[in-house]
């Protein structure tokens, strides 16, 4: 059996597709029009009208809900935030402190939503184990470490190599840090039932609709517009197909392999009864977890980026591609070399200039926009989607400021992304970098960071 390649993702192979829903009939109004039907517009939906349930609200998607990054994701809930650091900065420590706990609470806030609307999404709550296996990535992994108890995570605990054998066998790792605000999911069945959850609240959702341009009051399809006091763009690694906003956020592409089902002797040898999502301290770091029904699904970064912003059809990724992600599936677990991947696939998500995650509300115009997640948006998209649901009942009179309201992550403004042919050689030797010094740190002695990825670092604005 060879390796599906494409078909969107894994996780549709398994589940199915979602049954299409009807197209925008033409020109109507709402109260709210979101524009994405992924977990950020999805959960603001919800939200909104369970807060305000007289509200007329509209969801516009340009393929089907769950298309993008939300049914193509390593399946991830934990409570990691792009731009914490870079917000502690602007705003004092005691700020992020906060963002992290919304953070941290947001992972809870998922799981038992998903109970309550009974969505079944193969949620399993094992917490996070990020490992190292050379003495670079275990210096940094032990910064890591203490920088996470100084943002309020006392519950986070330091592993040694037995300790972190016990929980997961990874060939040569040194050491390991493990939170348990972190949990494997499922990612296209969260979508699906999501969808299913706002439709029987009364949203109108309208699928092959792709939304051109954001305007003030108005969003526009070829199909007809919607006018509404409030636009909500929800796009997150597709915004740059939206007029005027095609330098605002980089899609960057990230792929993905699942495994065959393993049988009990694979893991009787690999361990991983906790199940939990498994990371590593590498520049261009890997994302896994054990699913459901026993495979092992594992993503990385393939080719980063397509020049001028474009976006694949339908995940398909490059063969180099999936024998890089084999390489690291065998270099973590070499009793899996024959193991066959079933299938592979790839996605983007959103990357502003700053690397800083950001929801905001244009009380003027009435646009909202949340995203930027940099690949945590699993979780983050709650939490965005809960901010936009109170920052529009405050514009609207219907309430006040909230502990939401005032993170700091609320309206922080970012610069556009350099014009090509500039982005695009700047991310592909970015990668470059990163990946030259992975390969450099795995056979050198030195706790050091290598020098090159530093500069790396401060050149993107990751740090």
């Amino acid at each position: 059996m060879s390796t599906v390649n494409g078909g969107i993702s894994f996780w549709y192979a398994q589940e199915g597709l979602p049954a299409p829903r009807e197209p925008l009939p033409g020109d109507t109004s709402a109260d709210v029009v979101i524009v994405g039907g992924g977990y950020t517009g999805l959960w603001t939906a919800y939200y909104l009208k369970k807060a305000v349930p007289f509200l007329n609200i509209t969801v516009l998607e340009a393929k089907f809900c769950g298309y993008g990054a939300s049914g193509r994701n390593g399946g991830w809930l934990y409570n990691g935030i792009a731009g914490r650091d870079r917000y502690a900065k602007l705003h004092g420590h005691e700020q992020a402190v906060r963002l992290q706990q919304a953070m941290n609470d947001t992972v809870t806030e998922v799981v038992k939503t998903a109970a309550a609307e009974s969505i079944d999404a193969d949620i399993h709550q094992g917490g996070v184990l990020e490992v190292a296996y050379t003495p670079a990535q275990l210096a940094r992994l032990k910064a890591f470490h203490a920088v996470e108890i100084a943002f309020g995570e006392t519950d986070r605990t330091l592993h040694g190599v037995r300790e972190t054998a016990e929980r997961i066998r990874v060939q040569g790792a040194v050491g390991s840090t493990w939170t348990p605000h972190g949990a494997r999911l499922h990612p296209a069945k969260l979508v699906k039932g999501l969808a299913a959850a706002v439709e029987a609240l009364g949203v109108t959702i309208h699928e092959s609709t792709p939304v051109t341009e954001i305007k003030p009051k108005h969003a526009v399809t070829p199909y007809g517009t919607v006018r509404a006091p409030y636009v909500l763009r929800c796009t997150e690694g597709f915004t740059a197909n939206l007029k005027g906003s095609h330098r605002a956020w980089l899609p960057m592409n990230s792929s993905m392999i699942a495994t065959e089902p393993l049988p009990k002797s694979a893991w009787d040898a690999i361990g991983w009864e906790g199940r939990e999502t498994l990371g590593d301290m590498a520049h261009a770091y890997m994302y896994a977890q054990r699913t459901a029904d026993d495979r092992i699904a594992l993503g990385g970064r393939g080719v980063p980026y397509r020049y001028g912003s474009k976006t694949d059809n339908d995940g398909r990724t490059q063969p180099g591609t999936i024998e890089d992600l084999r390489e690291i599936l065998t270099r973590f677990f070499p009793s899996l070399a024959s193991a066959r991947i079933d299938h592979a696939w790839s996605g983007v998500l959103g990357v502003p200039r700053d690397w800083c995650a950001t929801v905001t509300l244009d009380r003027s115009t009435g646009i909202g926009w949340a995203g930027g997640y940099v690949g945590s948006g699993v979780a983050t998209a709650n939490l965005a989607a809960r901010t936009l649901r109170d920052l529009i009942q405050q514009d609207s009179g219907q309430g006040g400021p909230t502990e939401l309201t005032t993170l700091p992550w609320v309206n922080h403004k970012v610069r556009n992304w350099e014009p090509e042919p500039l982005r695009w050689l700047a991310v592909h030797s970015m990668y470059a970098a990163y990946r030259g010094a992975d390969r450099r740190e795995l056979t050198a002695s030195t706790t050091e960071t290598d020098k090159i990825a530093q500069y790396a670092d401060r050149l993107s604005g990751r740090h």
